[in-house]
């Protein structure tokens, strides 16, 4: 079972509502009250849904309201919130580590070990560069 399965299986087990559609915005994904859309005519590949999916399940854990205008600080925080915890399920600190004694020595390398795409990775460690120095 790949990780975005796995993320399809959580969704199911929480019984959020998952499918992909074609949105008419320029999103990615979205959540809403119980429910997840990921834009199938975005994203093709599976680790791009992981990634997209495995954020929007965060904002099911961590959010609350209407957060789509990001001048408004307090939703600035959920969605770097969300951000977070889908950086940490997806890779983690501990992943991070495995994929080091897995000799992957690459952002390249590093992405394919964790399943993940490259720019995911980037913006991880640029969240964890500011949040642990």
């Amino acid at each position: 079972m790949n990780i975005y399965e796995e993320l399809q299986q959580e969704a199911y087990e929480n019984n959020i509502i998952l499918k992909e559609v074609a949105l008419k915005s320029n999103s990615d994904g979205l959540y809403y009250d119980g429910k997840i859309a990921i834009n199938k005519n975005r994203l093709t590949s599976n680790k791009k849904k992981a990634c997209v999916l495995a954020e929007e399940l965060a904002h099911h854990y961590t959010s609350y309201g209407n957060i789509l205008d990001l001048d408004d600080i307090s939703n600035c925080k959920q969605e770097y919130k969300a951000r977070l915890v889908s950086y940490d399920k997806l890779i983690g600190l501990n992943g991070l580590i495995d994929a080091w004694k897995n000799r992957c020595r690459s952002k390249e390398e590093i992405a394919e070990f964790l399943d993940i795409t490259i720019p995911f990775l980037d913006e991880a460690l640029e969240c964890y560069k500011n949040k642990y120095g």
